[in-house]
């Protein structure tokens, strides 16, 4: 086995120690090792990285940290060939919530959310991500079937 030594704030700590209560850990080692091993299930089996994909990536932060709304903004400007749209909503005097909706390849989308979300000062982070089609230059110009809305 190897020794980590992490970093957690009160807040995260705290939910770990009812996480461990819940769930019967001993201690927050296993509690820890079990939340990492399903993480870590979670992650796809085949290589689709390049796979154009549509992501929505959510996450809270801590808008006091400093620079980090700098920071934010300049990762966002400079992936801005992934980015669709943008919402930021305030949720208390220190929180700020963000959601992203990205569109590129999935390898590329991923890594963009895994900057953000690891950034410090960021509390919370999740990338949903969902398989888009491949917009060649021939299928942009093809007629495209109604389906019963508008895109002005």
């Amino acid at each position: 086995m190897q020794r980590v030594t992490m970093t957690i704030d009160d807040d995260l700590m705290a939910a770990l120690d009812q996480y461990m209560e819940a769930s019967g850990h001993q201690n927050r080692s296993e509690a820890v090792r079990d939340l990492v091993r399903a993480g870590l299930m979670k992650q796809p089996k085949l290589d689709d990285s390049d796979r154009p994909c549509i992501g929505a990536l959510v996450y809270l932060y801590d808008h006091e940290t400093r620079q980090l709304s700098k920071r934010l903004m300049h990762d966002h400007h400079s992936h801005a060939d992934l980015s669709i749209a943008a919402l930021h909503v305030h949720v208390d005097a220190e929180t700020c919530l963000e959601v992203s909706l990205l569109r590129g390849a999935k390898s590329e989308v991923e890594h963009f959310a895994q900057h953000v979300i690891g950034e410090r000062g960021v509390r919370y982070g999740q990338l949903v991500v969902a398989p888009a089609e491949a917009h060649s230059p021939e299928s942009a110009s093809a007629p495209k079937p109604h389906h019963g809305h508008s895109h002005a």
